[in-house]
C-alpha cells in the first residue's frame, strides 16, 4: 500500500530536482548573453516541449499518447492550465519581459515567449471544448471505452 506513496515521493523529488537545475542554468545563460538565451528560449517554445511520454506504445493505437493527454486533461491530472502556469511561473521567475538591451531578434522572441501565456488560455478554452465530446479506448484497460 505505501509503495505507491514512495514511488510518487521519489519521482516528484526528481522533478523538484530537475526544475531547479534547468531553472539555475537558464538565469545562468540569461546573465552571460541575454538575447541569445532569449533567442533559444522561444525557439524551444515554438518547437513545442515534448514530453517522453509521447513515445508511448500499445501496439494498437498509433494515437495513443494524444488520447492519453487528453484523458488526462478531462479529469484534470494535467491540464493545459498546469503547463500554462509553469510558463507564467518561469517568464516571473526569470523577469523576462525585463531583460534590456536586447537586439531585436532578441526583442522578437521576449515578445513571442512573453506573450505566450495569454495566447494558450485562449486556445486552452477551445481545447476543453474539443476533448469534452471524445471517449477513447485503452489496451491496458481491458480495451474499455472510457466516458469521462
Amino acid at each position: 500500500m505505501y509503495l505507491h506513496v514512495y514511488i510518487c515521493g521519489t519521482i516528484a523529488a526528481d522533478e523538484k530536482r530537475h526544475e531547479n537545475a534547468y531553472v539555475r542554468i537558464v538565469e545562468k545563460l540569461l546573465e552571460l548573453d541575454p538575447t541569445e538565451a532569449m533567442v533559444a528560449i522561444a525557439k524551444m517554445m515554438r518547437r513545442k516541449i515534448t514530453m517522453p511520454a509521447h513515445l508511448m506504445h500499445d501496439g494498437q493505437d498509433p494515437h495513443l499518447f494524444d488520447h492519453f493527454s487528453a484523458v488526462a486533461q478531462r479529469i484534470g491530472a494535467y491540464t493545459t492550465n498546469d503547463y500554462i502556469d509553469i510558463l507564467e511561473f518561469l517568464i516571473r521567475r526569470w523577469r523576462l519581459e525585463k531583460i534590456e538591451g536586447l537586439t531585436s531578434e532578441g526583442q522578437h522572441a521576449q515578445e513571442f515567449v512573453c506573450g505566450l501565456a495569454p495566447r494558450l488560455r485562449k486556445l486552452e478554452e477551445r481545447l476543453d471544448e474539443r476533448t469534452s465530446k471524445i471517449n477513447h479506448k485503452f489496451s491496458w484497460v481491458f480495451n474499455n471505452e472510457l466516458s469521462l
